[in-house]
């Protein structure tokens, strides 16, 4: 059989899965997207060589992040000071790398998924397995799976709690593989050669339309089982506050004694709401707070008349062995100035807390301003605040759902995240970063407080409801009464248990096919 010639027309299809979904996710928000997104590019991949469809995944997935995570040029020209073909060259290599986890897919459907009758179980299988892979190969960027696009889909997204993100990721896939599957039939057309036949196309549909039933079933159950749950746990009062600071004053001496009065003075609103703890952001205190005497006492003198304890992000540092080692952290205190506990944040920020490889690149640490060599905490640290625990996720933690989870299973009654993302100004970042803390509130059955710089801070319950959230750039005190709960989810106590499952099926189907050529 000829291969078919590498046309426009399947460029244009590849090309139209990538923008399909970026437009799934914020701050596009057509979520339902996601549903047939990868369709055009399955249709593309019809009878072509394994190298052929390897660059036709490499450029659905070039196009899809380049237009997901356009922000990064914002970040790198604002504030790492770059030249604006820097900014664009830098940000190609990182969504070219991203691009290839595409470009291995669709190498895999052309080569391992010949037979049109495991099209429906191998499509979302080898697409969950690589998105586990993204979540930890080279630090991990697990950033907008297309299980996040469905972070506003309140049933669907209730499965988090047995398989994660990652079974609504394989229930978004499974969706693609049976609208393919119809389409070829309906069309006539082949796969690899081969028809689909009416007795797969009616299995396909009844396949995906009982699995989606079934989890939009257990949503509504969980949905009123976990409301019920809420109405019978112990609650608090938390205030978060947004400084709105700008990040070119962030670091700036001259305007610390006005951030810091900033902050007091919005805490006082807090106090008027009766908030019982006060959230600031990430780094709130542009300073080494408890080192710098004068600002830390500024501090405490302005919080003194608050009856509530605080939670204040501000960088640290301890002399160990001789040499100073610097955390990115959050107190827990009192407003009487007693410290509670300190977290350090686990997960850092390549080329932003540290550089990688920096002993072989030492030049790279001039690339990005403010890059401090930050020391990593302990994963899953919580601390006790009165009779229950505090979780704690620093800025792009929140991505890492194995950080919130170690959370909850050390019993942490409750998920706060400080971040400041005014590295990102109005692009589509901040609405991205809030909507993947959706999940982590979901996972683990917790309510989870979010407080930003210049936001979006807000409040999310245990069954994902976006119960208050700010706009970008605005002053802002926002106080809400939130459930303590430890109960224990199957997703807290097994984590990914779902994703490694479809790993190990990808990697066993990968070394038959590869047994079976060696052979021939």
């Amino acid at each position: 059989m000829k291969e078919p010639k590498f046309d426009k027309i399947k460029i244009a299809l590849a090309i139209s899965s990538g923008l399909l979904l970026t437009g799934s996710f914020p701050n596009v928000n057509f979520s339902w997207l996601a549903w047939f997104a990868f369709v055009p590019l399955l249709i593309s991949l019809r009878d072509l060589s394994f190298k052929k469809s390897f660059f036709l995944g490499f450029l659905t997935g070039l196009i899809h992040y380049l237009t997901l995570i356009y922000w990064l040029i914002y970040t790198m020209r604002t504030y790492g000071h770059l030249p604006w073909y820097l900014c664009v060259v830098v940000l190609i290599l990182f969504a070219a790398y991203l691009a290839l986890y595409f470009a291995v897919f669709s190498a895999a459907a052309s080569r391992l998924f010949s037979k049109p009758s495991v099209l429906l179980l191998m499509i979302p299988v080898f697409w969950v397995g690589l998105e586990y892979i993204r979540s930890f190969f080279l630090s991990g960027f697990p950033w907008e799976l297309i299980g996040y696009s469905q972070f506003s889909a309140l049933h669907i997204l209730q499965i988090s709690d047995i398989f994660g993100v990652y079974g609504v990721s394989f229930l978004v896939a499974l969706s693609n593989a049976t609208i393919f599957i119809a389409f070829l039939y309906l069309t006539g057309l082949n796969w690899q050669g081969v028809k689909i036949t009416k007795n797969l196309a009616l299995f396909s549909v009844s396949v995906f339309a009982f699995i989606f039933i079934i989890a939009w079933s257990y949503g509504a159950l969980r949905i009123k089982s976990i409301d019920g749950l809420v109405t019978k746990s112990p609650s608090t009062r938390v205030a978060v506050v947004q400084g709105n600071i700008k990040q070119s004053e962030k670091w700036d001496k001259t305007f610390q004694l006005a951030t810091i009065k900033k902050y007091i003075d919005l805490s006082h609103q807090a106090k008027k709401q009766k908030a019982e703890l006060v959230v600031w952001p990430e780094t709130a205190a542009p300073f080494y707070f408890l080192k710098d005497t004068p600002l830390s006492e500024m501090i405490i003198k302005g919080i003194a008349d608050i009856p509530a304890d605080f939670i204040i992000g501000s960088p640290c540092y301890e002399r160990k062995n001789k040499r100073i080692e610097y955390y990115n952290s959050a107190y827990l205190i009192s407003s009487a100035g007693s410290v509670y506990g300190r977290y350090d944040k686990a997960h850092l920020v390549p080329f932003g807390e540290y550089i990688p490889l920096k002993r072989w690149l030492p030049f790279l640490g001039k690339i990005v301003e403010h890059v401090g060599d930050f020391r990593p905490g302990k994963k899953g640290n919580t601390l006790q605040w009165n009779n229950h625990k505090l979780g704690f996720l620093i800025c792009y933690e929140i991505i890492f759902s194995d950080l919130s989870r170690a959370m909850a299973k050390n019993q942490a009654a409750l998920l706060v995240n400080i971040t400041n993302d005014a590295w990102y100004g109005r692009t589509s970042a901040p609405y991205q970063h809030f909507s993947i803390a959706v999940f982590r509130a979901v996972e683990n059955r917790r309510a989870l407080v979010r407080s930003a710089n210049t936001g979006i801070s807000g409040f999310i319950d245990p069954v994902g409801r976006v119960v208050d959230s700010t706009d970008l750039f605005q002053d802002a005190v926002r106080t809400h009464t939130v459930p303590l709960i430890n109960e224990t989810s199957f997703y807290t106590r097994f984590g990914d248990l779902f994703a490694i499952c479809c790993l190990a099926v990808m990697v066993l189907v990968i070394l038959a096919d590869f047994v079976r050529r060696k052979r021939k």
